[in-house]
């Protein structure tokens, strides 16, 4: 079983709430921000499945927020949504203030600070993982951000900018000793980008050298990847990004393995096809005809495992309209639907 990896004190601590600074959470896994995916449509999907998860918004660019008359539609959350986290990025201490109190306006339970996209557009303005190599600069967004708001004010981060410069533990006391309440490290470097595996060895580290919690992220494909994790870093919590990308289920799979120990059953590709439909026609509701051509890459993460997968990805790359996709999904799940064993 995947839960004897699990030590007895850590199957009683993942199973508690979780504590970050004034608030408490009654689940420790986390759904990512993930920009261009984590919209309210993704995170309305995420939430059905993980009732109790705390979620983020895409990251949003704290001079953005200062030029803008009205705040972006990044920022637009819903009160069902709740327990919800705004993600901001800039290298601008007073800016990031300024953003973190619109942000508590708007109903952010926390500030999440990103310290950790590796996209050149972002570390080229000195944002993202590009504070790994400023971590003095890092200290003071924090710092200046937890004096601003009332909310507690965590970090997204990484090991370092490259293997030569892995920094993460003195940057993380760092964070700690500035006033974040909570940190969240993917186990890999700004250069790996999404490349190789992610090192959970020093988020071990990591959360050796922390007294506030520390959330693993980086590889989790799996419940079976989550708990291995967990067990190896002895983590507070655990974020999925990617692995929730056409399978949104992943989130509350894990909280419900953790509070109970039993795997729920993974999605049918009928199941997944079905989630799809609901994706695409929510996406258009909420933004038009922008929200059908969003669509298409979320619809193709949803399209493998099952016979005329690939086809299938190929066709809704071109739809042009939620009929069309529709009618895609539609006949790709009668097929299955009829050929029980395609999938």
């Amino acid at each position: 079983m995947i839960l004897m990896q699990l030590s007895s004190e850590q199957q009683q601590k993942l199973a508690a709430p979780l504590k970050i600074g004034n608030i408490t959470l009654n689940s420790r896994v986390f759904q990512s921000p993930l920009s261009g995916v984590t919209d309210l449509v993704f995170r309305s999907l995420v939430r059905r499945y993980a009732p109790e998860s705390m979620l983020y918004t895409e990251m949003v660019s704290a001079t953005e927020i200062h030029h803008l008359q009205q705040l972006p539609q990044v920022m637009e959350i819903e009160p069902q949504e709740q327990p919800i986290s705004i993600q901001l990025f800039d290298c601008r201490p007073d800016f990031m203030a300024e953003a973190a109190q619109k942000a508590v306006a708007e109903g952010a339970k926390t500030i999440d600070i990103n310290m950790g996209c590796p996209v050149n557009k972002i570390t080229k303005k000195g944002g993202g993982s590009s504070l790994l190599r400023q971590p003095v600069i890092a200290q003071a967004i924090v710092k200046t951000v937890v004096e601003a708001v009332s909310v507690p004010v965590t970090v997204k981060t990484r090991l370092g900018w490259n293997e030569q410069e892995i920094n993460i533990l003195d940057f993380a006391k760092g964070l700690e000793d500035a006033g974040a309440a909570m940190v969240t490290v993917h186990g890999r470097t700004r250069a790996q980008g999404y490349n190789g595996s992610a090192c959970w060895d020093w988020i071990r580290r990591v959360k050796a050298v922390l007294t506030i919690p520390v959330i693993a992220n980086g590889d989790i494909f799996s419940v079976e990847a989550a708990i291995a994790c967990l067990a190896e870093t002895g983590a507070d919590g655990i974020m999925c990004s990617r692995g929730t990308l056409g399978y949104p289920f992943l989130v509350g799979e894990i909280e419900y393995f953790l509070k109970t120990g039993e795997t729920l059953p993974t999605k049918s590709p009928i199941q997944r096809l079905q989630c799809a439909k609901d994706h695409l026609h929510h996406l258009w509701e909420y933004k038009g005809e922008r929200g059908i051509f969003q669509s298409r890459k979320h619809l193709a993460w949803y399209c493998k495992g099952f016979v005329g997968a690939t086809e299938l990805r190929e066709q809704v790359f071109q739809i042009r309209s939620v009929a069309e996709g529709e009618n895609l999904l539609d006949r790709a799940i009668a097929t299955l639907q009829n050929h029980p064993n395609c999938g």
